[in-house]
């Protein structure tokens, strides 16, 4: 007998002779390691997450390979606590699904083009009247497309710069958004084409500014994925980091909590 699932933008097969394998259920519990993780340019980069600690894999059905996005926005090539963040989140989710790829896209260390008057003609340009440099345009903010159309799970780390987002991650936000792809409009309003997807969020703050007026981030973010179909969002915060060396300790140490919380639900 043959079984078909359709995992969104994973389909597996099945076939047995009497009944489902017992044996679909998450992997177990696992302690993390730091590994090696692969960039969007191929490179093999040596991790640092922050300190280990138990969590729960993911549900996936066995033999299908997790497929994470992490990206990086922090304007910090190195000692960038949102980066150290995300990258731990991303060692305990491998550690419990081994199989699980990666891609990093490092937006601090590759930034994405912004938005401007000569990238939105490309984009309004039928294809085959793109001059060649229009097409590269287009074709960059399609790369970016197609890597979290592949993702089951993203992982970002966001620092808070002058209470907003990086503008390197504003760009990559504006080169994913495109109507007729990641969402489109309906007769019931917009719908969001990227459907079945997790996505967490690391988010570092000098201060303290989580449940207050202040906090744009929080509410930008949610809205912004919702709309193009993501609605699984769960934020960790690491906020009072430039509160002086023990708040700093204590931030971290509360993120690490956070993210076993996010991991465990």
């Amino acid at each position: 007998m043959v079984f078909r699932f359709d995992f969104g933008m994973v389909k597996v097969t099945l076939t047995v002779t009497a009944a489902l394998s017992p044996d679909l259920s998450p992997a177990g519990e696992s302690h993390g390691d730091s590994g090696t993780r692969k960039s969007h340019a191929g490179r093999e980069e040596q991790s640092e997450p922050l300190p280990g600690f138990h969590v729960k894999a993911i549900n996936h059905t066995k033999d299908v390979a997790m497929k994470i996005l992490q990206i990086n926005s922090s304007a910090r090539a190195e000692n960038s606590h949102s980066t150290r963040l995300a990258t731990t989140l991303v060692e305990r989710l491998r550690a419990a699904q081994p199989q699980a790829t990666l891609t990093v896209r490092d937006l601090g260390r590759t930034p994405h083009p912004m938005l401007d008057e000569a990238a939105l003609q490309a984009l309004f340009s039928p294809a085959e009247q793109r001059t060649p440099e229009q097409a590269a345009r287009v074709a960059q903010d399609d790369a970016l497309i197609a890597e979290i159309q592949a993702a089951d799970v993203l992982v970002l780390g966001v620092p808070m710069y002058n209470f907003g987002v990086p503008a390197q991650l504003k760009n990559w936000i504006d080169a994913i958004s495109r109507a007729q792809v990641t969402f489109r409009y309906t007769a019931n309003g917009p719908e969001g084409l990227l459907t079945g997807k997790k996505v967490y969020i690391a988010l570092t703050r000098g201060g303290l500014y989580r449940n207050t007026p202040n906090d744009s981030q929080t509410p930008y973010l949610k809205t912004f994925f919702g709309f193009l179909g993501m609605t699984d969002v769960q934020f960790v915060y690491a906020e009072g980091l430039a509160m002086g060396p023990e708040a700093e300790q204590d931030a971290l140490a509360s993120a690490l909590s956070q993210i076993e919380q996010a991991l465990l639900a």
